[in-house]
């Protein structure tokens, strides 16, 4: 078989793609533990680093609105190419940074480039595969969505134990050269779009918009939420993204297609995917930090430990195909929601004394189970979506996940902290301080299964007339052949 038929357009998207949403996925992750290193070497405080991971989330929050249109009008391999050069470029300067004015210079650079990538990269992945096959790709989306942020505290605990904070940029350098080389000759251009000049003003209204409000989701726990700071950013956000909605909607061609949400599937599915990114986000935030600050745990055991759950989420790729074949996305979604909701309830249950393996084994089930929610949500998100409306759709989709992920980190950081002022008065009285310290965390994961919760809750409002029509080619049954042209309704 030659290399022209092994590679084919379909093949190289999805190869380009997960390679370069896997570098910005684990990006988000593999700083974190490195932070505490960064501090010593740059002779700076915790809380000015701090500011490296706000200006990669403000300058992803600023040009995340304007990529679908970005995408559509100069042509998706282009920026995609863009995009990833910049983020490789820039993750080489990071390792070079020698002062905290560098490292921030470089990490918002990254921020543009990481922005870019993702609704640019999924807008050209399904525009090439059908609707009927995309069902099937979900095996090879998983790797960037679950894989990279577990592996990042791993790799980045290794590197900060054995080599320097620096290879945590360094790693990107090699995965970034592969993509580009590979993209820049194999990748097809998708084409430009039909679209207008820019909507200046729905820029100026989204980009600030949404970068204060990220930035109040996730400054607002360690800076307070009473404080003029978070209060005034917060409040300009949301009113700016309240005036962007009245401009957009009255707008020929608005760089937000917010039009899209008059779907029904899209719309639902879009709240069900921003609650279970707050769920999953959260509990990925709140129990590494359990594990290390109740039981001591270090960083790189804790990340062996929740590794198992990007295992889960792993063979929920191979297996979601089939079990959307047999039980369709909307029962698939309501059965695998609440799954996953009573496995992150049991991990309150934990303690010290806990068989660590029983813990890998929840996590594992919850990955599993959420798994085939996310990708049945992916498959029906976009079933309806028009070739040439994908990069509005990919881009709103992903603002959905980025302020879901915000919203849980932040809300459920808030509840922890809450809980555990109110505990803390208990600890001085004599409670044992390992049992009150994990109340409030306790706490804080039942407000994670919470989220799932109120997923599941809007899943129950599909009807089988919103996935009416929708299809999706069957699986191969193993032993014969693949039957192409039979195809499901859900």
């Amino acid at each position: 078989m030659t290399t022209q038929k092994l590679l084919t357009p379909q093949t190289v998207i999805r190869m380009v793609y997960v390679a370069a949403m896997f570098l910005v996925a684990m990006d988000a992750t593999i700083v974190n533990v490195a932070l505490l290193s960064i501090c010593e070497e740059l002779q700076i405080s915790p809380a000015a680093a701090g500011i490296v991971n706000i200006g990669y989330l403000v300058s992803v929050a600023l040009v995340l609105p304007m990529a679908g249109w970005l995408g559509d009008r100069f042509g998706g391999k282009r920026m995609l190419m863009i995009a990833v050069t910049l983020f490789t470029v820039a993750s080489v300067c990071c390792g070079f940074a020698s002062i905290l004015g560098e490292l921030i210079l470089f990490r918002i650079l990254q921020g543009i480039g990481g922005g870019l990538i993702a609704p640019v990269g999924m807008a050209m992945l399904f525009r090439a595969f059908p609707p009927q096959e995309r069902a099937n790709i979900s095996r090879s989306l998983i790797l960037p969505i679950a894989v990279a942020p577990a592996l990042g505290p791993i790799v980045s605990g290794f590197f900060v134990e054995q080599l320097s904070w620096r290879w945590c940029f360094y790693i990107n350098v090699p995965i970034g050269i592969v993509a580009i080389v590979f993209g820049l000759i194999w990748l097809k251009e998708s084409g430009k779009q039909p679209v207008g000049k820019l909507d200046l003003p729905g820029f100026l209204l989204s980009a600030p918009g949404f970068a204060m409000l990220i930035y109040a989701l996730s400054q607002g726990t360690a800076r307070g939420w009473a404080s003029p700071e978070i209060v005034i950013t917060g409040l300009i956000g949301v009113i700016f993204l309240a005036t962007l909605v009245f401009v957009e909607l009255r707008t020929d061609k608005p760089m937000l297609q917010l039009r899209l949400f008059t779907d029904r599937l899209y719309r639902t599915t879009g709240m069900i995917a921003l609650c279970t990114a707050a769920g999953l986000l959260g509990m990925l935030y709140i129990f590494p930090l359990m594990l290390q600050d109740v039981f001591g745990t270090s960083a790189l055991h804790t990340g062996l430990t929740t590794f198992p759950e990007a295992l889960g989420l792993m063979a929920a790729s191979q297996l979601m195909p089939r079990s959307v074949a047999k039980l369709g996305p909307r029962r698939l979604i309501r059965l695998a929601l609440p799954c996953a909701m009573v496995v992150f309830a049991l991990l309150c249950l934990v303690s010290a004394d806990t068989n660590p393996w029983l813990v890998r084994g929840l996590l594992l089930s919850g990955g599993l189970t959420l798994g085939h929610a996310v990708g049945a949500l992916q498959l029906l998100a976009f079933a309806r979506v028009e070739p040439a409306q994908m990069g509005q759709a990919a881009t709103l989709f992903q603002v959905q996940n980025r302020l879901g992920s915000a919203l849980g980190v932040a809300l459920l950081g808030s509840l922890l902290a809450a809980v555990s002022a109110a505990t803390a008065d208990a600890a001085a009285v004599g409670a044992a301080s390992e049992a009150t310290s994990r109340v409030a965390y306790q706490v804080a994961l039942l407000g994670a299964a919470g989220f799932l919760l109120a997923a599941w809750g809007f899943s129950l409002t599909l009807r089988e007339a919103d996935t009416a029509g929708v299809q999706y080619k069957k699986p191969p049954v193993p032993g014969g052949a693949m039957k192409e042209k039979t195809t499901v309704s859900v």
